[in-house]
């Protein structure tokens, strides 16, 4: 229910999910669901309704993949890997199976089976008492609305590429697929009924950087196309017919809004040197060789993390070692002479090969993934090392394991890129030979054997996410737990601590790829705690280093000191908030 403001204006209150403020007209989308009516079948055509079925699996499939291209090309595979879930849907055998057997014994027309047996799904886990689960069955809801519609031959996406003028959206719902086409010189904020900070749509605004207020209730059937409001995804509230004064106050952040916005732009290319002289490497996460002009435009010194397991994604077949060396050869050779970090695969865990069907598992986290997966598949791993190594004649290339455990996976990799050195060599094909080579740690494990796996590797990279999933037994996409998540949780930052001192020790560098490095309020405790390099999406290189810029190498080395002696994650971390207030207030919610 919306509330009475002073002299007539209305408030709407929800759930804040992307900072900003924006003022504007409203549209207010409301896309009819199509009707799904019940058709008996003769036998004479069951099977060709089960091929219609099928047909239209593979197009939505087609279409899904079209979208995940886009998102991880222009926002980054984090995003990108929103629609895994969404994918995962249509390859879902339960459901699937169960729908072709209706048409099979009840002789009904697929829509009608599908829509059917999907729902009956989403509505199961919607109204289970688990908000990651609930954000499932919206997942489930939004592929099975592509599905009906290209059963029944009509268009899928709201048409949101096209507006006519700025506006602010406002809607029951949008979905991931909907969020993402959405223009920001005419989309200049978006409001929803429904919706959760974990909410896929939520994780698209923060990405697109577009203010966002979700979990209004019943705002989308109040509100009427042509009204005035004003959204602050701050503080999670929609102002219809703001008065002076209260454009007054919230003109006043939008200025600073808009001159943060310049501030960014004017650091971009400028060095992430601290105040006091301390020079930081901020390098880039990429997925694709495409994402390397973003990697230029965004003011980053390299890659630090080409996440390859992109490459390997929904294809019926791995890519050959020709194509995977093109890929990496192009990436090298548009950055040169920047370095650029390839990961070998991280499948398994939430990555799978389409062709390769992986061993159900029940914990697939704790299971055949990453470097153990490589081991043990040999051809796949050597077609990658050696189109690593083929490239790495561009001069600029370094290479790293995912999830190395301990020394022996270690000793097993690096023997197997020595074995196919000597093929290279043997066939006259050039390389780098003193090509570097890493390990992310990423698991208490390898924490507590840094040292020896220092002596024998040129570079380590923190997988904070990993780290701090393994190390305190926490799931962060389960929202009963996700509060356990706690980057500046004291044993994160003794393991942190452990790493770095064990590589300096051994003289080699430390980067972290994970999303603390993506965190201003976060960054100054990593440098503090001596890491030698930040690597970040593309989009968020250009405000930590607004944030070096302006702190002081005594400053952060004071933080961490002060977390290395803390027994508490909740006073670690209101003391990185006040630093990171302190240095660069306007990062900070707008202020």
């Amino acid at each position: 229910m919306a509330q009475a403001g002073p002299t007539g204006e209305r408030i709407f209150r929800g759930i804040p999910v992307s900072g900003g403020v924006c003022r504007g007209k409203i549209l207010v989308l409301d896309r009819p669901r199509p009707a799904i009516s019940r058709r008996e079948i003769p036998e004479s055509g069951v099977a060709e309704e089960i091929n219609r079925f099928e047909r239209a699996l593979a197009t939505t499939r087609t279409q899904l993949l079209e979208v995940q291209r886009r998102v991880s090309a222009a926002l980054g595979a984090e995003e990108g890997s929103i629609f895994d879930a969404h994918l995962l849907v249509l390859e879902d055998r339960t459901v699937l199976d169960e729908v072709v057997r209706m048409i099979q014994e009840q002789r009904v027309n697929a829509e009608y089976a599908f829509h059917a047996i999907a729902e009956r799904y989403a509505a199961t886990l919607a109204a289970i008492e688990d908000d990651y689960l609930r954000e499932r069955a919206a997942d489930m809801r939004d592929v099975s609305a592509r599905v009906l519609n290209n059963l029944l031959g009509l268009e899928h996406d709201l048409d949101l590429r096209h507006l006519k003028e700025p506006c602010i959206i406002v809607s029951h719902d949008l979905s991931p697929s909907n969020t993402v086409q959405l223009d920001k010189r005419n989309v200049l904020g978006f409001a929803t009924d429904v919706g959760s900070k974990t909410s896929h749509t939520a994780i698209m605004a923060r990405s697109l950087r577009i203010p966002a207020v979700v979990g209004l209730k019943d705002a989308s059937t109040q509100l009427a196309d042509g009204q005035y409001a004003l959204l602050d995804g701050f503080s999670g509230v929609v102002i219809v017919d703001p008065t002076d004064q209260t454009l007054f106050q919230y003109g006043q952040l939008a200025r600073k809004q808009a001159s943060l916005e310049e501030k960014l732009r004017d650091t971009v290319p400028q060095p992430a040197v601290t105040l006091d002289g301390h020079r930081v490497i901020l390098t880039a996460n990429i997925e694709q060789a495409a994402d390397a002009e973003q990697v230029k435009v965004n003011g980053a010194e390299g890659v630090g993390l080409f996440r390859t397991e992109y490459l390997f994604l929904n294809r019926q077949l791995p890519p050959s070692e020709e194509q995977q060396y093109q890929a990496y050869r192009e990436v090298a050779s548009r950055l040169k002479p920047m370095p650029v970090v390839i990961r070998t695969l991280d499948l398994g865990g939430d990555k799978f090969l389409a062709h390769l069907p992986l061993p159900k598992e029940i914990n697939p986290f704790l299971g055949w993934r990453a470097i153990r997966f490589c081991l043990q598949e040999r051809d796949i791993f050597r077609d990658q090392l050696r189109a690593i190594l083929r490239a790495s004649a561009e001069g600029n290339v370094r290479m790293m394991y995912p999830m190395v455990s301990g020394l022996e996976e270690l000793n097993q990799a690096n023997a197997l890129v020595a074995e196919y050195m000597n093929e290279l060599r043997r066939a006259g094909i050039p390389f780098d030979e003193k090509l570097q080579i890493g390990a992310m740690i990423e698991t208490p494990s390898a924490v507590m054997v840094a040292d020896s796996l220092a002596k024998r590797l040129n570079f380590f990279s923190l997988g904070t996410n990993d780290l701090i999933q393994y190390s305190l037994a926490v799931d962060r996409m389960n929202e009963k737990i996700a509060h356990l998540y706690e980057p500046t949780h004291p044993a994160i930052i003794r393991l942190i601590n452990t790493t770095v001192q064990a590589a300096h020790n051994h003289q080699i560098k430390v980067s972290v790829c994970g999303e603390m490095a993506s965190d201003p309020v976060l960054a100054p405790l990593l440098i503090g705690l001596g890491v030698d390099e930040l690597s970040t999406a593309p989009p968020l290189v250009p405000p930590v280093k607004f944030l070096i810029r302006r702190l002081k190498l005594s400053e952060a080395r004071d933080l961490a000191h002060f977390a290395l002696e803390s027994e508490s994650a909740a006073e670690i971390l209101a003391r990185c908030q006040e630093l990171a207030r302190k240095v660069a207030p306007e990062l900070l919610n707008g202020e």
